[in-house]
Parts: structure tokens; sequence; C-alpha cells
């Protein structure tokens, strides 16, 4: 039986051809309340299917040095994710070492 429940809830406004414009994020136990934010990706496990299911969203004024920076850092917190959730320090040692590769070639060290 649940006894306490919390929401994560997302606010999409958009444009007239249905692009967003702005993007507001709350998660009231964590304190966040409408924070906005320029990009987010959240994913899904539908068990049923057996598969990722996906919500992408930016806005279009999101500046795409911060969106290499956000897809780069997003990619090493999944690799520690992996980690806690398997225990395959090998696999996520490999993730990262795609990491260090995906911000070099990016130059994102600079």
């Amino acid at each position: 039986m649940t006894k306490y429940k919390s929401k994560i809830s997302i606010e999409v406004a958009l444009d007239e051809n249905k692009i967003p414009e702005q993007l507001h994020w709350s998660a009231p136990d964590g304190g966040v309340e409408r924070q906005e934010t320029k990009a987010l990706l959240l994913s899904v496990w539908d068990d049923n299917a057996q598969e990722a299911l996906r919500i992408d969203l930016w806005t279009k004024t999101m500046p795409l040095d911060q969106m290499k920076v956000f897809f780069h850092q997003t990619l090493v917190a999944m690799s520690g994710t992996f980690e806690r959730a398997t225990n395959d320090e090998k696999m996520a040692a490999t993730m990262r070492d795609f990491c260090d590769y995906f911000a070099e070639k990016l130059e994102l060290d600079k």
C-alpha cells in the first residue's frame, strides 16, 4: 500500500507552430517550483512493451554550445546511474571513456 505520493511536473509553453518557447519544471518535495529550463530529456520504462519511452524537449532559444554541454553532462550522469543500477563497473568505465571521447571531439574541455 502506498503511503505517500510525490509529484514532478513539466509545463511547456508552445508558440503557434507548437515549438517550445518556455519550459518549467516543479518538484515540490525537492523545493523546486516552476524552475525555468531550456532543455529536458525524460525517459520512462514501459514494462509491458519492454521499451524506453522518451520526451526530449528544448526551447528555440537553447544555445547550441549549451546543448552540447548538456548532452555531455547527461551522458556522464547516465554512466554513474548505470553503474549504481547494475554494478557493472567495466561497462560504466567504457561509458566514461566514451564521454571523454565525446568531450574531446566537441572540444568541451577548452
